[in-house]
């Protein structure tokens, strides 16, 4: 991945791509994925509140969507939001205040890979929606959070996915190669960073590669679950 500077890492250029596309993530995201992200959300959001998870961080946060709806439909619950970009949390920070959630949620700039803040088996649950593919060290940052979560605490991971139908696959190629890049160069004014979003799915282990890394740092289950036609997937994984 290399849509910036060369001589960056992976870590720096993920930041600064998500400081860029800050304002227009929301729009975006939406839009571009026709609201479907909302429904993958929504079922990430039940695997948690089905695991009674009271200590939730929900590593990648981004703009909170995510860490939101678990404040909001996840009774008794304390959430860290954790990501490196702090535009992106400057954006999540405007939005819990709206909605009164700032006793629930917590945010902090952070590093999957470097998670000092968090103490050993602290966590009852850790989400992370869309940034696994983003950890410069992918089997270094499953790892932090192994750490932080509790024996018998959950991960729940949703991550897009290159589908397996080939008719899908090529549908899906088209949409991402050629209109995404387009769509987003006009809204955000970075094409880069809707050029590198499929070229990262397209590096991302399959599915049954990464349950592999996952159940590798540790976990003694992951469960996978494809999510419409294998665009994207949920791993409910177990320590």
């Amino acid at each position: 991945m290399k849509p910036y500077n060369e001589e960056q890492s992976k870590k720096e250029q993920v930041e600064e791509m998500f400081d860029n596309i800050a304002p227009n993530y929301d729009r975006l995201n939406h839009i571009l994925s026709l609201n479907i992200d909302r429904i993958w959300r929504r079922r990430v959001m039940r695997i948690v509140r089905r695991s009674k998870a009271r200590r939730i961080m929900d590593l990648a946060t981004g703009t909170g969507d995510l860490a939101i709806a678990m404040a909001k439909r996840v009774d008794r619950t304390q959430i860290l939001g954790v990501d490196l970009s702090e535009e992106m949390l400057a954006v999540a920070r405007a939005k819990i205040q709206k909605q009164g959630l700032e006793e629930r949620i917590m945010l902090e700039k952070g590093d999957a890979e470097n998670l000092t803040m968090v103490a050993d088996g602290s966590l009852d649950a850790v989400t992370v929606a869309f940034g696994v593919r983003n950890f410069e060290n992918m089997e270094r940052g499953l790892s932090e959070i192994y750490r932080t979560l509790r024996a018998g605490g959950k991960l729940v991971v949703l991550e897009f996915s290159m589908p397996k139908n080939r008719l899908i696959r090529w549908i899906y190629s088209q949409y991402a190669h050629r209109l995404l890049p387009r769509i987003g160069a006009v809204i955000s004014k970075d094409k880069r960073a809707y050029t590198y979003l499929p070229d990262s799915v397209e590096e991302f282990p399959a599915p049954e590669r990464f349950a592999e890394i996952v159940r590798s740092v540790g976990f003694s289950s992951v469960r996978l679950r494809s999510q419409s036609f294998g665009i994207a997937y949920i791993y409910d994984a177990t320590k």
